[in-house]
C-alpha cells in the first residue's frame, strides 16, 4: 500500500514537470487569443526561446541571462506574428505556421553551424541551469505518512519555473477578469468596434496581448532547454505548443479550466513515461511508440467532440480595420 501510494505521487510530481511549459503557453496563447489574435506559432515561440537559452547559458554560464534572451527572443517572434497580423491585417494562422515553419529551420541550422553537433548545443553543467529548490523542512517532513511524503516528493524539489508556471495561473485569472485591462482585453476579442468606439486603441490592446504572449512563451521555452532538460535538442518541443493550444481549446479559454487540461495531458504523459518497458497481463510490454502517442491520441480524441460546446471569442481571427 505504501509502495502504491509513494508510486502515484511520484507520478504526480512528474507529471507537475511535464506540464509546466504547457501550462505556460496555455496562458500565453489564452492572453493572444482573447484579443482576437489566433497564435498557432506558440510552438515556434517555444522552440526559438529554447534554442536562444540554451546557447547563451552553454555561452554566459548564466541561467539568468539565459531567460532573458529565450523571452526576449519570444517576444521579438510575437511582436512579428503582430505586425504581420495587427499592422497589416494579414492571416492569422498563415502568420503562425510560417514563424513555426521558420523556428524550427532556423533553430537546427544555426546549432548546426554554430556547435557542430547536429543542431544541439553543448550539455549544460549545473551552475548554467535551473536547479530543484528545496523548500524548507522538505526533509525533515519527509517521515511524516501522507502529507510529510507529499510535501517532500510532490511540492517540494521543483525548480523556480515550475512555481512560476503556477503562479501564473492565478495571475492569469486576476489580470483577465479583476483588472480593467482584462475587461478591455475580452471586450476587444467579442467586440473590438465597441471598444474602439469608446476610444481605446484596439491595435494597442492586441500588441500588449501578443507581448504577453511572448514573455510566458519564452519562460516555456527556457524551462525546456534549461530546467526540465541540460541542453536545446532539434525540435525539442515535441509539438507541446500545439497540445497547449488544445488544452486552452479544452479549457474554453479559461485559465482555471486551462490548467485542469495541461494536468490532464501532463499526467497522461507522465504515465506513459513510467509505464515504458513495464509488463501488462494479456499484453505484455507496451511498445514505447505507443506509449508516446497516447497524450496526441488524447488531444484529437478530446477535440473530435468530447469536450462539449467550445465557444470562442467572437472576433479571433477576424482583422479588425478601423472605419473611417
Amino acid at each position: 500500500m505504501e509502495d502504491t501510494f509513494l508510486f502515484v505521487v511520484l507520478t504526480l510530481d512528474a507529471m507537475l514537470r511535464v506540464a509546466t511549459p504547457l501550462i505556460l503557453c496555455a496562458m500565453a496563447g489564452l492572453f493572444s487569443e482573447r484579443s482576437g489574435i489566433v497564435d498557432i506559432s506558440l510552438e515556434g515561440k517555444m522552440l526559438v526561446a529554447a534554442f536562444t537559452s540554451a546557447t547563451v547559458a552553454a555561452l554566459t554560464g548564466s541561467p539568468w541571462l539565459a531567460l532573458f534572451a529565450g523571452v526576449s527572443m519570444a517576444t521579438m517572434m510575437s511582436l512579428i506574428h503582430g505586425f504581420a497580423c495587427i499592422t497589416h491585417n494579414g492571416n492569422q494562422v498563415v502568420s503562425g505556421v510560417a514563424i513555426n515553419i521558420i523556428a524550427s529551420g532556423l533553430t537546427a541550422v544555426l546549432g548546426n553551424a554554430w556547435f557542430h553537433r547536429g543542431g544541439q548545443t553543448p550539455s549544460l553543467p549545473s551552475e548554467a541551469r535551473f536547479m530543484p529548490i528545496e523548500l524548507p523542512f522538505a526533509e525533515a517532513a519527509g517521515s511524516i505518512p501522507i502529507i510529510g511524503t507529499i510535501y517532500k516528493e510532490m511540492i517540494s524539489g521543483h525548480n523556480g519555473l515550475v512555481y512560476v508556471a503556477i503562479a501564473m495561473v492565478l495571475i492569469t485569472w486576476w489580470v483577465i477578469y479583476r483588472t480593467r485591462f482584462g475587461l478591455r482585453l475580452r471586450a476587444v476579442g467579442e467586440n473590438p468596434q465597441a471598444v474602439d468606439t469608446a476610444g481605446i486603441s484596439v491595435a494597442w490592446l492586441r500588441y500588449r496581448a501578443v507581448l504577453i504572449c511572448g514573455l510566458l512563451t519564452g519562460i516555456a521555452g527556457t524551462y525546456l532547454a534549461i530546467a526540465q532538460n541540460a541542453s536545446f535538442v532539434r525540435d525539442m518541443t515535441a509539438g507541446q505548443g500545439y497540445i497547449a493550444l488544445a488544452a486552452l481549446i479544452f479549457g474554453k479559454w479559461k485559465p482555471w479550466h486551462a490548467l485542469g487540461a495541461c494536468l490532464m495531458f501532463g499526467l497522461l504523459d507522465a504515465v506513459a513515461i513510467r509505464m515504458q518497458g513495464v509488463s501488462v497481463q494479456l499484453i505484455g510490454e507496451m511498445p514505447v511508440q505507443l506509449i508516446q502517442t497516447m497524450p496526441y491520441i488524447l488531444t484529437v480524441v478530446l477535440l473530435a467532440g468530447f469536450i462539449g460546446k467550445a465557444i470562442a471569442p467572437k472576433a479571433i481571427g477576424i482583422p479588425y480595420v478601423k472605419e473611417r
